[in-house]
């Protein structure tokens, strides 16, 4: 099962000169919790962007660059977006943490969205698509205040597959 994982503001913004704008510790520890042990799809700009190699996680980075090697066992390199989709049938699940166009392209695909719904409005460069909620059934809904900043933890399973 493919599921996708992202911090989305109310303009739809997931970050700016690809860094995440927002540092909010739950998100990050409930990014963990649900990515530990898994399999993380994204990027060659979500993967640079990473301050290391994520532990206990294999990591996928997609990219165009023929020549774009890391010599890391937990990480894959593919050069084709329709190299993921065989884990749509997966019996495990598999995570999209980004980028922009990752998101884009693979959200059509993702049975479950783990969203953390920042109520904000920052300006910035990359964003997370539009989708009608209509098509998903909300599984949780958990609201959250720290430091200013109010968020909620969402999780949507898509009703029709």
């Amino acid at each position: 099962m493919i599921s996708l994982i992202a911090a989305v503001n109310k303009n739809c913004v997931i970050g700016k000169n690809n860094k995440l704008i927002w540092h909010i510790p739950e998100d990050l520890k409930r990014f963990k919790k649900i990515t530990l042990g898994k399999t993380i799809i994204m990027g060659r700009k979500t993967f640079e962007s990473l301050p290391k190699i994520l532990p206990d996680r294999k990591h996928i980075v997609i990219t165009k660059n023929k020549n774009y090697l890391i010599s890391d066992n937990s990480v894959t390199i593919v050069h084709n977006i329709k190299d993921i989709l065989k884990y749509k049938n997966y019996p495990e699940e598999v995570f999209i943490i980004g980028g922009e166009k990752i998101y884009s392209q693979m959200l059509p695909c993702c049975s479950r969205l783990y969203l953390t719904e920042i109520m904000s409005f920052e300006d910035g460069d990359a964003h997370f698509p539009e989708f009608n909620r209509e098509d998903y059934t909300m599984l949780e809904y958990e609201k959250h205040y720290d430091k200013n900043i109010e968020y909620n933890f969402l999780t949507f399973e898509k009703k029709f597959q």
